[in-house]
């Protein structure tokens, strides 16, 4: 049985933790969440599985911590994709309607965008998104939704997202391992717009930023409409690895360093501030100035920067970007980034909080930048439901309807077992009854 339909679960797999989600929509359309639970995540590298059992592990931890603080027993999750091994391209597809007097019908929309999965792509991969971007109906261009016009040829502008087929069933695989289902793999730039972009940045023209631990992703919007979308395959991680190589000190205080001291801009460091670092098994300590660790910093974040650049040129939209650029992810994070971006790509900055969307007394811990993926999953999802007037199943229901079903079962074998021992019972009886009425008879 099913809910209101208004109940979404989602499991983000990223590179350095795993995130599980429970929510729902509530009275004030604003998304509340009823569970979350993290994990370090050991098994992915950019935004890839390569160690199943690690990686089945943490969703099995997460996914049980988060049916426990929400008490919704789910089965079907939203998941987020991406990786360097995405790309995406723009294609056009089109239909000749039987007659000018019917309206155009969803279906025909549907009809246009199952035509575009069919499309070759290269061998080992797949189609992952079919995103329309403008319809054309007898050559009047521009139509955002067609839906009840008249008209006997219906073209469509697509933006599609394509992917690995091994890396799409590694996720699934991973989902499945856990007793979960995956009700829809989601592009975790689109995820993470869905989260901290408004209707007018989108309308503008905006780029958002998610600088992850392995990749970074950049999704480019232009009057409401999708443009450009890209898997950059390194991240925070990066950064992290570089100031342990710099500063020969360890992963885990690499990582405590970029997080407590680190800046984006080394100018703005203080020169005369260090910070010490204990010596690796009771070896002399060390001492980091934060000027230094700055310049580490500055120096690999430049590079993601230009990434991005690349990628927003590539786009074709550079020009026409008045929102500028929105960053969001656990790396927008650093301190002075914005700073950096802004200087380096001369657009107006701002840095992206799940929030938005979400329910005004929604905890401080959800909204920040590192969960705007998670929380855009959900938001996906409930967008899914809507969009296909589906509802999630709760798992306990369906196990309470088996169970009516099971003792309904029990209950009308038992009435069929009497039935049948009643109609022996009366058929001994007659027989009896015959051999002593012939009895009676001969003597």
């Amino acid at each position: 049985m099913a809910t209101n339909g208004k109940i979404v679960a989602a499991v983000d797999i990223g590179t350095t933790k795993i995130v599980s989600l429970v929510g729902r929509l509530n009275e004030q359309d604003k998304l509340e969440v009823l569970g979350i639970s993290q994990t370090p995540s050991k098994g992915v590298k950019r935004g890839v599985v390569l160690n199943i059992e690690e990686t089945v592990n943490a969703i099995q931890t997460t996914s049980s911590e988060a049916i426990e603080q929400s008490e919704i027993k789910f089965n079907e999750v939203f998941v987020g994709i991406a990786g360097q091994h995405i790309k995406s391209v723009r294609n056009r597809g089109y239909i000749n309607r039987d007659a000018y007097d019917d309206e155009i019908t969803r279906a025909d929309l549907q009809h246009l965008i199952d035509d575009m999965y069919k499309i070759p792509v290269d061998v080992g991969e797949e189609i992952i998104h079919v995103l329309p971007q403008s319809y054309i109906v007898d050559n009047e261009t521009g139509v955002k939704n067609p839906v009840g016009m008249f008209g006997k040829r219906l073209e469509a502008n697509f933006h599609i997202v394509i992917g690995q087929i091994s890396s799409a069933r590694n996720i699934e695989k991973c989902i499945n391992r856990v007793g979960l289902d995956v009700k829809q793999l989601v592009l975790e730039p689109l995820a993470s717009s869905a989260s901290v972009l408004t209707d007018d940045e989108m309308e503008a023209g905006v780029a958002l930023v998610d600088i992850g631990g392995g990749t970074t992703d950049v999704a480019v919007y232009y009057d409401d409409v999708i443009r450009h979308t890209a898997v950059i395959p390194f991240g925070g991680n990066v950064i992290t690895r570089d100031i342990k190589e710099g500063c020969a000190i360890l992963q885990r205080q690499a990582e405590s360093l970029k997080i407590q001291f680190g800046s984006a801009l080394g100018d703005l460091a203080q020169e005369d501030k260090v910070v010490t670092i204990p010596g690796i098994s009771g070896r002399d300590p060390k001492e980091i100035s934060f000027r230094s660790l700055a310049y580490i910093i500055q120096s690999r974040m430049e590079e993601i920067i230009d990434a991005v650049s690349y990628e927003i040129e590539n786009s074709g939209y550079m020009e026409k970007l008045s929102a500028g650029i929105v960053l969001t992810g656990g790396g927008s994070m650093l301190k002075h980034l914005n700073q950096l971006v802004k200087f380096k790509t001369g657009m107006d900055v701002r840095i992206g909080f799940p929030g938005e969307k979400m329910a005004a007394d929604s905890s401080d811990e959800i909204n920040q930048p590192m969960f705007s993926t998670s929380v855009g999953l959900l938001l996906k999802g409930l967008d899914y439901y809507e969009e296909k007037q589906e509802e999630m199943v709760i798992s306990e229901q369906k196990e309470a309807e088996n169970q009516e079903f099971a003792d309904y079962t029990k209950e009308t074998k038992k009435v069929k077992k009497g039935v049948k021992k009643g109609k022996i019972l009366e058929s001994l009886k007659n027989t009896l009854s015959d051999i002593f009425d012939e009895t009676d008879v001969k003597m």
